[in-house]
């Protein structure tokens, strides 16, 4: 079994607490996507308490990544993932937030 495989399993687990239908391909792509940082302790979770991490989120992925316009709107989408998610779990999995993210703006099409 592959490093991405293993990543892939815990990925999954989180998933299935959050939603029963999950596109494993996209979560694939997107946790590729992602590069080495998925295998990083700190750079594969995103606090969704910190609003510094949040803004990165914002910038790096919603704008940059998924080419959003960077309105005020892009905050009530990362909140509603982070809700979504679970506030009680304090680091959530990077790859995991960001398939949400990219299902909530249907924008599943970046990663074809």
């Amino acid at each position: 079994m592959s490093k991405l495989d293993e990543k892939m399993g815990d990925y999954l687990k989180h998933l299935d607490e959050i939603e029963g239908n999950h596109d494993v391909e996209l979560l694939r792509k997107v946790a590729k996507g992602l590069g080495p940082s998925i295998y990083n302790r700190d750079a594969s979770t995103v606090s969704g308490s910190d609003p510094k991490e949040l803004q990165t989120v914002r910038k790096n992925f919603l704008v940059k990544k998924l080419g959003l316009e960077d309105t005020d709107d892009l905050d009530k989408g990362i909140n509603a993932v982070i809700e979504k998610y679970g506030k009680s779990k304090t680091n959530k999995y990077r790859a995991v937030v960001y398939y949400l993210l990219a299902k909530h703006y249907k924008k599943e099409d970046i990663y074809n």
